[in-house]
Formats: C-alpha cells, structure tokens, sequence
C-alpha cells in the first residue's frame, strides 16, 4: 500500500524531471517560452504538493501556484521566500500552452531559479539528509 510518503517521492521526482526537462530546453534555439515555461511550473507545483504529502496534508486537485501557496501557509506550511511571486508562473500552466492572443514573455532564468529553489526546499523535507531507513544510524 502506497504511503503519503511514497507519494511524495514520487511527486518530488517527477518535479526533478520537470526541471531536467526545462534545464536542458532552456537555451535551445526553436523551444518556446511556454514549452520551458510549462515544465518550470509543473517542477513548483509537484514540488509543493511533496511537501504537502509528506505532511500528510490532503492538497486540492489545482495547477494554481497562488492558490497553492495559500493552502500552504494555511496548513502551516510557508514557502520559501526564494518562491515569492512563484505564481508569475500560472500562465504557463494554462493559457500559454495553447496560445495566448497576446503571448507573455517568461524570463527563463528566472524560470529555472523558481523550479530549482522549489525542488531544493522540498528536497529538505521529503528527503531530509539525517533521515536514515527504518531509524539505523
């Protein structure tokens, strides 16, 4: 049986597959800042939802980082103030993946930045770096 634990492995490696996928798409030639800004978003957004697993806090089925940051902090969880104004990132989650009539620009250093620190801060609470299986060490 899977464990609030499991699932947050997995929703914080999926993150760290986002933000592979966005690192490696960052400066090619051709690849859209919706495509770079997608797999920014989705790294935050997996990456928040891991800590809220593993904090066995039961997260609304949502891609809005504004209204996962919310939630967050009303469970007791702040995010990192690395992630302030995270939710810039929402468009691509949405609107910008299909075309905008008026296309906004991503600042994909920025971008990147914001998956990083989020998966780094996750990182500390799903993965805790004294954790040791089953209590040895």
């Amino acid at each position: 049986m899977a464990t609030n634990g499991d699932l947050a492995r997995r929703l914080l490696g999926a993150a760290q597959e986002d933000e592979l996928a966005a690192k490696s798409m960052l400066r090619v030639e051709g690849i859209a800042d919706p495509i770079v800004g997608f797999h920014c978003h989705q790294a935050v957004e997996k990456a928040i939802k891991a800590v809220l697993a593993v904090k066995e806090t039961e997260f609304p089925f949502t891609h809005d980082l504004e209204r996962l940051r919310s939630f967050s902090a009303e469970s007791g969880i702040e995010l990192p103030s690395a992630l302030d104004d995270v939710e810039d990132l929402n468009p691509f989650a949405r609107d910008e993946r299909y075309g905008s009539e008026v296309p906004i620009g991503l600042d994909r250093d920025q971008a990147l930045k914001w998956a990083t620190e989020a998966i780094a801060w996750a990182k500390t609470i799903v993965q805790p770096a004294d954790a040791e299986p089953d209590g040895e060490g």
